[in-house]
């Protein structure tokens, strides 16, 4: 599975504005939203449901990066999106320190396996300094989806 097999390159999002956590996870599925890949009243639910993922534990991971997600019964397709903030967000990420680099997952409730692959795929590549390092570097869309297709091609 490839990165831009579920990331939504109208969602991406590279000027994140919010600061905390609820709010970053909002303007993300927001954005998911706004790229009609989410209907609107799934909204809130999306949100809640990736809020109570965040209840178990972080998904911070560190090192300024997260990977918020969750499962959810109205999508029939895997979808995500990137987002990059300037200023950081506390997302009480396991080292403490402010995140400025998401990928948000929502998949199918019936489709596991392809969400672990997905976060799979993603933790991958989150190791990789060079491909965070240009994820952070970037300034627009375009960018960014340059950025995850030299990374779906090994060629970073």
């Amino acid at each position: 599975m490839k990165l831009l097999d579920f990331v939504v390159g109208e969602a991406i999002l590279v000027e994140l504005k919010a600061v905390g956590k609820e709010a970053a996870i909002r303007e993300m599925v927001g954005g998911l939203c706004l790229a009609n890949k989410l209907a609107t009243g799934d909204v809130e639910s999306v949100v809640k449901a990736i809020l109570g993922r965040e209840e178990l534990g972080s998904t911070g991971i560190g090192q300024g990066v997260a990977v918020p997600h969750t499962r959810h019964p109205t999508l029939s397709r895997l979808i995500g999106t990137v987002a990059i903030s300037r200023s950081g967000v506390d997302f009480a990420a396991l080292d403490g320190e402010p995140v400025d680099v998401f990928f948000l997952l929502v998949s199918p409730q019936n489709q596991p396996g392809d969400h672990l692959r997905a976060l799979e795929n993603i933790s991958r590549h989150l190791k990789d300094d060079r491909f965070v390092s240009r994820l952070r570097q970037a300034r627009t869309r375009d960018t960014v989806l340059e950025v995850l297709a030299d990374a779906d091609r090994g060629s970073l």
